[in-house]
């Protein structure tokens, strides 16, 4: 439950699964917050957000704030349908986007067959033109602007693309040439879409900004036409005020702004998980956070300490590099619609996942492979009856016949044994990913709090906590649509970059000021576009430090106060901590980024009135198989609506609440904080 505190008027906040879209409206006024799930809809986005508002609200004139997090341009890059892209670069580096880092991923290493995926851009799209930089980003070779235009004509008049990328060597430095190609470019063929490196990013590794950029063309006309069409269909209904779009790294930008930089948007839907439960850290006093959301197609998680989430300037998406701020969500494609199968005796589970078409076999719109979601209608953890609410017709027994069929007889066992082993090979993979993040970084699980949520989270939270000796595990309201809630607790925010290259000295922090000064007229007209008042507006300055001669480095907060000595202590103690070791070596500069936040109001959270003290009463029960006993027995059923604060239940129980079901087992106990979130404990000592 929240409260806005008098403010009055509507919040609407909408997020984009592979399976489901989850809308979410909050009345500043009455405290109310209310959910719908829809189907989404692949072949038309839009129409399946908008379903989604509509079943919430038909008139939008009174929304103050509307949030969106999209997965559309992720799925884009990883399904390969995005627009045919064009590259731009200098006379004599063509190649250098597919000759990349000659460098094999790790999981790949001792791989003899592996190949590296195919280029965005195969070499015919790809033209050089006259025109060259040097490192400090004097001009040794003036750009030629008939150059630029014979490539325009090869790309686009001969070739017929509609995408564009720029990035040429050294534009972090100085980006009047790629700027200059891009003004040619679009006064030459106004209809087709133009993006630069230096627009995005601002440091060097020339490889990683021509994968940068690339992405971004790649994704930038399906995006701008969906948020073009979002935009319209969401005006009919009556929306007036700005669609603030997340972004990857946090916060939020107007759509136009996201228009114009969709690579920012690659991971929003995530994003926006991660904010939520950032946010409740802080607000619950969780010191560690591991936050877990789990939708039809992927698990998504982030460590978050001190409610700072973990971050990086540097990621990838199937293979190719991305210079942005980005959450450091580890991602695997495990969900409610991950299809199982088996593979020479064996069981897989995932990556594949079912999504929204066909769907789980249960969802009877086609689908015909067995998944998560079908596995736990085997096994008893779901009710047909009770399926997001009674709102969606459900066959169990066609899921049961799919499970038995697909995966019990060609492996000879039992269709509940079948059903339990999809949930064991899900939980040893999402516990891997999970290890990546956690403990191959030097921390250890058992001292964060698992929060779990997402369609899903709740059902594989407690196992997963089991699992990795993880004392609680928190299920907080709403957790089917928690990324979209957490969408509203989200600010504006704009982010720019120059590489420094500098030793840390007292020299070079002076020399920093008027980069720091330029940057920040950058994050502070961005929001000023986006017509944030000036009293509202933070900014804060990171600077990133390495040892000289080390290729990684670590963001630190400069303040004015700070000298070269007291920023590189600062370092030793950042490095010790993060790496186990500091080293007696001279520090280096290397980005400097400046980030402009724009305040937005948020929901406030309220407690919950405490409990009578009697014990919750059961609404009935239903046979299920316990993980614990490896055996089926009765499992009380509760509804969530009905558990005041200081409300404690044993295992084996299960907790409906609509549109998500929370499984405890015999070894398990439940109890309610005063905020409404359920705390699910294990019992010291039990099997793993």
């Amino acid at each position: 439950m929240t409260n806005a505190g008098g403010i009055s008027g509507r919040r609407l906040a909408v997020d984009i699964g592979g399976t489901f879209v989850d809308a979410v409206e909050f009345d500043e006024a009455s405290g109310e917050l209310r959910v719908h799930k829809a189907a989404t809809t692949p072949d038309a986005p839009a129409r399946g957000v908008v379903d989604a508002v509509a079943a919430l609200r038909a008139d939008l004139s009174d929304v103050t704030t509307f949030a969106h997090g999209t997965t559309l341009g992720l799925n884009a890059i990883l399904q390969r349908r995005g627009a045919e892209v064009g590259l731009v670069t200098n006379a004599g580096f063509r190649d250098l986007f597919e000759i990349a880092r000659a460098a094999i991923p790790t999981e790949h290493m001792y791989n003899f067959s592996y190949a590296p995926p195919a280029p965005l851009v195969p070499r015919r799209r790809r033209v050089g033109v006259t025109g060259r930089l040097d490192a400090a980003g004097r001009e040794v070779v003036a750009l030629a602007d008939a150059s630029v235009l014979e490539a325009g004509a090869i790309l686009i008049e001969q070739q017929g693309l509609t995408s564009i990328a720029v990035c040429f060597l050294h534009t972090y430095a100085n980006p009047s040439h790629e700027r200059r190609a891009a003004e040619l470019l679009r006064t030459a063929y106004p209809h087709v879409a133009v993006s630069i490196s230096s627009d995005i990013t601002r440091e060097y590794r020339e490889y990683e900004r021509t994968s940068t950029v690339t992405l971004d063309a790649y994704i930038r006309p399906a995006l701008r036409d969906y948020l073009v069409a979002l935009e319209a269909a969401l005006g009919d209904i009556g929306l007036r005020t700005p669609m603030h779009i997340m972004r990857s790294g946090g916060g939020a930008m107007t759509a136009e702004q996201a228009r114009r930089a969709p690579l920012m948007t690659v991971l929003s839907g995530p994003a926006g998980g991660v904010i939520g439960a950032s946010a409740v850290a802080v607000e619950r006093g969780w010191p560690r956070v591991l936050s877990f959301d789990v939708g039809g197609t992927s698990v998504d998680a982030c460590v978050i300490e001190d409610g700072t989430p973990s971050d990086v300037h540097e990621a990838s998406i199937d293979g190719f590099p991305l210079l942005i701020p980005i959450f450091d969500i580890r991602t695997v494609g495990a969900g409610g619609g991950s299809i199982a199968w088996t593979d020479d005796g064996l069981l897989r589970v995932g990556p594949r996942s079912a999504g929204a078409v066909p769907g789980p076999v249960a969802y009877g719109t086609g689908g015909v492979e067995p998944t998560l979601t079908d596995a736990a209608l085997t096994l008893g953890y779901l009710d047909a009856k009770t399926f997001l609410a009674g709102g969606m017709a459900i066959d169990a027994e066609a899921a049961r016949e799919a499970i038995r069929t697909r995966i019990a007889q060609p492996l000879g066992i039992d269709e509940k044994q079948a059903a339990d082993s999809v949930f064991r090979v899900l939980l040893a993979r999402t516990v891997g990913a999970l290890r990546e993040i956690t403990v191959e970084r030097g921390l250890d699980p058992r001292e964060f709090t698992l929060l779990a949520f997402g369609g899903a989270g709740p059902l594989l939270g407690p196992m997963l906590a089991r699992e990795m000796g993880i004392a609680t595990c928190a299920i907080p309201p709403v957790p089917a649509a928690f990324s979209a809630y957490g969408m509203l607790l989200s600010d504006l925010q704009h982010e720019a970059s120059a590489t420094i290259l500098a030793p840390l000295d007292d020299a070079a922090l002076i020399e920093l000021r008027p980069v720091v000064a330029e940057l920040a007229a950058v994050a502070d007209g961005a929001l000023s576009a986006q017509d944030v008042p000036v009293e509202h507006r933070e900014t804060h300055v990171i600077v990133d430090v390495r040892y000289r001669g080390q290729e990684h480095s670590l963001p630190l907060e400069l303040n004015d106060q700070d000298t070269a000595e007291g920023l590189l202590a600062r370092f030793h103690e950042s490095h010790r901590a993060r790496h186990g070791h500091a080293m007696p070596e001279s520090g280096q500069l290397v980005t400097l980024r400046v980030r402009g936040i724009g305040r937005l109001p948020k929901p406030i959270s309220v407690r919950l009135t405490a409990g009578d003290g009697g014990a919750p009463r059961p609404i009935g029960g239903r046979t299920a198989y316990d993980i614990a006993s490896g055996i089926e027995c009765e499992f009380l059923v509760f509804e969530r609506a009905s558990l005041g604060a200081g409300a404690c239940i044993d295992g084996p129980a299960i907790i409906e609440e609509g549109t998500s079901t929370t499984v405890i087992f015999g070894d398990q106990q439940l109890t309610v904080d005063d905020f409404g979130d359920m705390l699910v404990t294990t019992s010291a000592g039990a099997a793993r």
